[in-house]
């Protein structure tokens, strides 16, 4: 008999037709969910009965009352090399193995890229007006060259931000703190000297930080008061690194020109939240890993996981 294998949170339908799934289809049902599991309850009714579990970033938490609820799952995949919406110990104590995939930092810095164009040039309110027969130019853009770019957190990401920064010609400084020059130097940028210098100083703020204890409300409305009304507040990292409360005030009250975010402190974002009708506000619905090439990452490591699980030789491991 067939395991049976649960690919979950496949909002586009895309999972098996991205890579070649026939590796372990000889020995796995895989089944396809394209409903988001919002709670455990919700999870464990739709996971029961399943040997394997294939999960997209951290979108469904696996805390112990939900392995306590799966007695037949083995095999748990998640997307990424760190997770944190995994109960690491509950998973062993289950006997669950759990695995990761690579995840390429490409996508989510283009997509920083086109939000802060997007909030500079206005191309959503100039576009939509142009499709419905609204005025012609009737906005005014941002510059960026010789305008002063602000990055908060200069890892991975915020590095490769930097670096384009700095190709349209801006003024790139960067802070975090254990953030040192020789780290600023290396990329090519400057080192603020508090996180309040530089959002009073910066034209454009964009958030490249590690949800943790000492990142969570970073931004919130003291921070925010701080920038300029003329600046531009971007955040593809994690929600709750800036106050949502203080950050729609701030666009309500026109305390900052605008604001662009591709992450919300619940996901997918409820209907009737008022960040879908803040004014000033860009937000796309969490693009910022989505891309074809990190698809094929994802589920092509996924399918080489479920392999090598099924070898008894299982690879990639995680906690």
């Amino acid at each position: 008999m067939k395991l049976r294998c649960a690919v979950i949170e496949d909002f586009q339908s895309v999972a098996t037709t991205v890579v070649d799934w026939s590796p372990v289809t000889d020995d796995v049902e895989i089944v396809t969910f394209t409903e988001h599991l919002a709670t455990v309850d919700e999870a464990a009714t739709a996971l029961d009965g399943f040997d394997i579990v294939v999960t997209l970033r951290e979108r469904v938490p696996f805390p112990a009352e939900l392995f306590d609820r799966l007695p037949r799952l083995r095999l748990l995949v998640a997307s990424g090399m760190r997770n944190s919406v995994i109960d690491f110990d509950a998973a062993r104590r289950h006997g669950v193995e759990v695995c990761g995939t690579a995840s390429s930092s490409t996508p989510p810095v283009e997509l920083t890229w086109a939000l802060l164009l997007g909030l500079a040039r206005k191309i959503v309110p100039e576009a939509g007006a142009l499709r419905t027969g609204g005025p012609w130019q009737s906005t005014v853009g941002a510059d960026l060259h010789g305008r002063t770019l602000g990055l908060l957190g200069l890892g991975k990401i915020g590095a490769r931000v930097a670096r384009v920064g700095l190709a349209f010609g801006m003024d790139v400084v960067a802070w975090s703190r254990n953030l040192t020059k020789e780290r600023t130097d290396e990329v090519g940028v400057g080192l603020a000297d508090s996180k309040e210098d530089l959002l009073g100083s910066s034209d454009f703020v964009s958030v490249h930080l590690a949800l943790g204890e000492r990142t969570r409300g970073l931004i919130g409305a003291a921070e925010l008061a701080r920038m300029r009304p003329t600046a531009y507040l971007v955040n593809t990292s994690r929600a709750a690194i800036v106050d949502t409360d203080a950050l729609l005030a701030a666009l309500d009250a026109g305390t900052i020109a605008g604001a662009a975010t591709d992450v919300f402190d619940v996901e997918p974002l409820p209907a009737d939240d008022p960040v879908r009708t803040a004014p000033r506000l860009l937000a796309t619905p969490h693009l910022g890993y989505v891309s074809r090439a990190n698809y094929e990452t994802y589920y092509g490591q996924a399918v080489e996981n479920i392999r090598a699980f099924l070898d008894g030789q299982p690879v990639r491991r995680l906690g």
